[in-house]
């Protein structure tokens, strides 16, 4: 054979390569959506929720302060579905995006989140639970908030710029209900909670997020939603 008859058998292996990944990529983007999309479009109709199955690529610019929907590129949305939650309004979807700097490696990232609106402004915080990676953070002197609880100082890792915010958020009952409440990630930012899984949640999984949410919401202490209102306002509020 050839030294040109090699060369064109190897771009014939390669747009073969290339033609394949496409097609898989196809087919995997297909199934995320069908059947699960009708699935879930029956569970909103049954909670009252409305539904949009179609992916929305720019969704996270209806949320830009909330980092965790804001990393990495090639984000979309789909299967958002909204309206409100014991009176509380939400949204929830799945997600995926290219992340190159999740978790310190680079992967495509699929995952299903739930959006409480909070009756105030707040500061970023993020809560996830304690990794092996950490421990390595801690051993060269990058770490995390602790808590008066040693529990709950051991499961979870918790960051935000201003401390105090941290400690006026994570009161008592708040440690006790992420300590006993299914695990999620979580983020305080703008005037959003979200909490989401790694996975694509079950509609009963919805669930479980919908009414972790909204207990989290309930728990912001009365003192700092009226101090976060009169900081937006300007006024005595104002730290």
């Amino acid at each position: 054979m050839t030294v040109r008859g090699r060369e064109m058998d190897f771009l014939l292996v390669l747009l073969l390569v290339v033609f394949l990944a496409l097609l898989a990529k196809a087919v995997r983007e297909s199934l995320w959506g069908t059947p699960r999309s009708k699935t879930l479009a029956d569970w909103a109709t049954e909670h009252d929720l409305t539904f949009e199955g179609p992916r929305q690529e720019d969704f996270n610019k209806r949320f830009p302060d909330l980092k965790c929907l804001n990393e990495g590129h090639s984000q979309y949305a789909r299967n958002v579905m909204g309206g409100t939650w014991s009176d509380l309004p939400i949204v929830a979807f799945d997600y995926r995006c290219i992340n190159p700097e999740w978790r310190r490696e680079s992967k495509e990232r699929d995952f299903s989140a739930v959006i409480g609106r909070s009756p105030c402004p707040l500061k970023p915080l993020q809560i996830r639970l304690e990794d092996a990676f950490d421990k390595l953070d801690e051993f060269v002197g990058i770490e995390d908030i602790d808590f008066e609880s040693a529990e709950f100082s051991r499961k979870f890792y918790v960051t935000a710029a201003d401390k105090r915010w941290a400690y006026d958020i994570i009161h008592e009952r708040m440690m006790e209900h992420l300590l006993a409440a299914p695990e999620f990630l979580l983020e305080f930012a703008g005037t959003h909670v979200i909490v989401w899984r790694e996975e694509q949640l079950t509609p009963d999984g919805f669930e479980v997020a919908l009414d972790h949410v909204a207990k989290i919401i309930d728990l912001i202490p009365d003192y700092v939603v009226e101090q976060q209102r009169g900081a937006a306002k300007g006024g005595p509020g104002k730290t």
